[in-house]
C-alpha cells in the first residue's frame, strides 16, 4: 500500500498557486487599466529597480524563460516601452532598458501598488510579511537578495 497523500488543503503546490492568485487580484485588477500583462509589468519593475540589464538577467530576475523575454521585449519595444542594444563588447549581447514611457507606467502606478503592499501587510501583519517573503526566498534557487 503507497502512503497517503496529504490532503490538497496542506499541499504546498496547491497552496502558492491559490496564493498567486489571491496576490495577484489587486495586480490585474490595477494593470486592467493599462495596456501591458503582468509579465510586461514584471519586466518594467525590474527595469525600473535595477535599470540596463542583459537579456539573460533581466529574464531571471523577472522570472520569465529566456525564450518568453525575447518575445514580451519585443512587443514592450514596438510599444516604445523599452530599448534593446547591442553591448558595445560583447556583440551577442542584448542589453535593455526601460525609456520614459515605461517608467511612467511604474511611476503612474507607485501609489496603487504601494496600497496593494500596504494592504497585504495589514491582513498578514507586518511582521508576517516579512516571515512570509523570507520564507519564500528559501524556495527559490535563484534568490537575489
Amino acid at each position: 500500500m503507497s502512503p497517503k497523500l496529504p490532503s490538497t488543503s496542506r499541499s504546498l503546490p496547491i497552496a502558492l498557486i491559490r496564493a498567486r492568485e489571491g496576490v495577484m487580484s489587486p495586480i490585474r485588477d490595477m494593470l486592467s487599466e493599462t495596456d501591458i500583462t503582468e509579465q510586461q509589468w514584471r519586466v518594467l519593475r525590474v527595469l525600473s529597480e535595477f535599470g540596463t540589464l542583459d537579456t539573460t538577467t533581466l529574464a531571471d530576475r523577472s522570472s520569465l524563460l529566456f525564450p518568453s523575454l525575447t518575445r514580451i521585449a519585443a512587443t514592450m519595444r514596438d510599444k516604445g516601452l523599452l530599448t534593446q542594444t547591442r553591448d558595445e563588447v560583447d556583440r551577442r549581447r542584448q542589453l535593455i532598458e526601460i525609456t520614459a514611457k515605461g517608467q511612467k507606467i511604474i511611476d503612474d502606478r507607485t501609489g496603487q501598488t504601494t496600497q496593494i503592499v500596504a494592504d497585504f501587510k495589514t491582513r498578514l501583519g507586518s511582521e508576517n510579511y516579512e516571515t512570509l517573503l523570507d520564507l519564500l526566498a528559501l524556495l527559490d534557487p535563484g534568490s537575489h537578495d
